[in-house]
C-alpha cells in the first residue's frame, strides 16, 4: 500500500518487507571520499570508457589515464560495486553553475517549442553514466547498462538483469541524495532508445529538444522527480518502496 502526503511529499511504502532489486550490487555516493581511492577509479574508468571505448575524448589529454573535468569538484558522485568490491558501474549529479545553467545547455541550444525549464537550483544534470564494459555483453546493451533491444523491466534476483541492477543501484543513491538536496528534477542528455528503455520502468524523462552532438547523437531530457514516485508508485509500488528505504550498507 502506497500514500502520498500533501505539498509534494513523497509517496511511501507501508509494507514491511521491501524486494532488492539490485541484490548483486552494492551502491555508495559520495562528494569526494576522504582517501580519494573511490574517485581515482571512477575517473579511471571514465578513461578507459570515453577515451578508449567510445573516443568521445583524446586519450593522450589524460596521461595518467584518468578522465576528470572542471564539474568535477562540485557534483555529487555515485559508485556502484559489485559483490567482490570491484567497480562496475558510475554516475554523477552535476548542479547548475553559477550563471544557472548545465553542461547540456553549451550543446543543445535549441528547445521544442513551449518548453519551460525549472529553477536551475532545484535540478541537476545526470553526468557520465556508465557501466563497466564486461557488464554490458547483451546485444542492445548501452554505456548506462540498460538493454534497448527489448522491453523487460526491472525484476529482483535475476542474474541476467545484472546490467540494468547496476543502474537501478545508482538511480536509488542518486534519488537519495536528491531528496536531501532538494533537487526535484533530473537533466539527462541520452539516445531515444535508452529514454524509451527508462519510460518502460516508469522513469519517464520529456525530451526538451532535437538531438544533437553531445558525447554521440542525444537530446535533452528533463524528469519531474514528483511525477516519476507518483508513477512508479502505482506500476511498481515494490520498486518505489526499494527506491525509499534507507540502506547503511548503501550510502
Amino acid at each position: 500500500m502506497t500514500e502520498r502526503a500533501d505539498k509534494g511529499e513523497t509517496i511511501r511504502n507501508t509494507a514491511a518487507d521491501v524486494v532488492d532489486f539490485a541484490p548483486y550490487f552494492v551502491a555508495h555516493s559520495g562528494h569526494n571520499d576522504e582517501d580519494g581511492t573511490m574517485m581515482q577509479s571512477a575517473q579511471e574508468l571514465r578513461y578507459q570508457v570515453y577515451c578508449e571505448e567510445c573516443h568521445f575524448l583524446e586519450a593522450e589529454e589524460y596521461p595518467e589515464r584518468r578522465e576528470s573535468d572542471d564539474y568535477d569538484d562540485d557534483s555529487a558522485h555515485f559508485y556502484a560495486y559489485n559483490l567482490q568490491k570491484e567497480l562496475v558501474g558510475y554516475v554523477r549529479l552535476v548542479p547548475a553553475d553559477e550563471d544557472g545553467e548545465f553542461p547540456w545547455q553549451r550543446f543543445c541550444t535549441n528547445l521544442l517549442p513551449g518548453i519551460e525549464l525549472p529553477p536551475a537550483g532545484q535540478a541537476g544534470e545526470i553526468s557520465r553514466l556508465m557501466v563497466r564494459r564486461d557488464y554490458r555483453r547483451r546485444r542492445g546493451d548501452v554505456l548506462s547498462g540498460v538493454n534497448t533491444a527489448d522491453g523487460n523491466g526491472p525484476v529482483a534476483g535475476e542474474r541476467r538483469m545484472e546490467s540494468p541492477q547496476i543502474l537501478l543501484s545508482m538511480y536509488r543513491q542518486m534519488y537519495q541524495n536528491s531528496l536531501k538536496a532538494g533537487v526535484r528534477y533530473w537533466y539527462a542528455a541520452m539516445e531515444r532508445p535508452l529514454a524509451r528503455s527508462l519510460q518502460r520502468m516508469d522513469f519517464k524523462f520529456r525530451q526538451l529538444g532535437p538531438e544533437t552532438d553531445y558525447f554521440g547523437p542525444v537530446a535533452p531530457y528533463l524528469m519531474d522527480l514528483r511525477q516519476m514516485e507518483t508513477d512508479v508508485g502505482r506500476s511498481n509500488p515494490a520498486l518505489l518502496a526499494w527506491l525509499q528505504r534507507p540502506d547503511g550498507n548503501n550510502s
